[in-house]
């Protein structure tokens, strides 16, 4: 390990980032001394500019991901060299604003009916029931269950924060058949060491199979991953009248900004709030004009 990287790792330790994110910001600022072949500190605010059109307009990455190489950078120099430059100096790449695409409520429960196996069928009925994140799930241990209470612990999730989100007793009762059969001792759900089960976390790759095999399963033609499920509980959970507050308590968001997308994908919000053509008071159609020459059959086809 150079002196470089190991510098930034223990800033990225001491500031508690998660391991996802080390890893990911040390392999981002490996690949920008690579692609220069110089140290990373010989470098400075014009070579992050090239390499972030690089990213974009060569190597056709997403907007998200040069994004994330960005916030590595700005990282590296900024917390671990400790030059203070300017967010202007390395800007953020400017993200197209989408509404993510949701399930629903008949759609989840196919998909989870749908299931390869028990295994899966209780990953699947955790994530739409909790909403957590897929790393969340890998980390999720026995003794987080608390079926006296009825929550479920979420230990250090996004941002190194703990919270607790219901158990719903339907989830209660697959757990425990699931725990009567798997027999897990520490992780829920225990992955594998050369394919024997191994008391280690299921790695998010195969989270993300199971859901793939289900929507296939199922013949749900939308792009479905763990994410999604995070997406169509927190939809479902407001079209059921639940308010904003609790929605972000539970889904552990920081900012309300990040929760308030899911008022425009509630069906129940968007009824709610109608158009001003609603109660517009308009004149009958009878009284309506109509063009003198009825248009051709030929023309009715273009319009058409």
């Amino acid at each position: 390990m150079t002196h470089l990287r190991k510098m930034m790792l223990e800033e990225l330790q001491r500031r508690n980032y998660s391991q996802t994110t080390t890893r990911s910001y040390l392999r981002a600022v490996a690949g920008f001394a690579q692609h220069f072949g110089k140290p990373p500190d010989e470098l400075g605010p014009d070579e992050i500019r090239r390499y972030q059109a690089h990213l974009i307009e060569e190597r056709k990455i997403g907007v998200r991901t040069a994004a994330n190489h960005t916030a590595a950078l700005r990282f590296f120099f900024v917390k671990t060299l400790k030059r203070p430059y300017a967010q202007e100096e390395v800007p953020y790449p400017k993200r197209p604003r989408r509404l993510p695409i949701v399930l629903s409520q008949e759609e989840a429960i196919a998909l989870i009916n749908s299931a390869k196996n028990l295994y899966h069928r209780a990953m699947l009925e955790t994530l739409y029931s909790t909403g957590m994140r897929r790393a969340e799930l890998c980390q999720l241990k026995v003794e987080d269950i608390d079926s006296h209470r009825m929550v479920i612990h979420i230990r250090q999730g996004k941002g190194g924060k703990d919270r607790d989100v219901p158990l719903s007793a339907n989830l209660r009762e697959t757990l425990r058949t699931y725990w009567r059969w798997m027999r897990p001792k520490i992780y829920l759900f225990p992955g594998t060491v050369n394919n024997w089960r191994a008391d280690k976390p299921i790695t998010t790759k195969n989270v993300w199979a199971a859901c793939v095999e289900a929507a296939r399963r199922a013949g749900i033609t939308k792009r479905v991953s763990p994410h999604l499920l995070r997406h169509s509980f927190a939809t479902h959970l407001m079209e059921n009248g639940a308010d904003l507050l609790t929605v972000q308590a539970l889904l552990g968001h920081s900012d309300l900004k990040h929760t308030a997308i899911y008022l425009h994908l509630s069906e129940r919000h968007l009824k709610a709030a109608g158009t001003p053509l609603d109660k517009a008071v308009l004149a009958p159609l009878e009284q309506v004009k109509r063009p003198r020459k009825p248009l051709k059959p030929t023309q009715v086809a273009k319009q058409r």
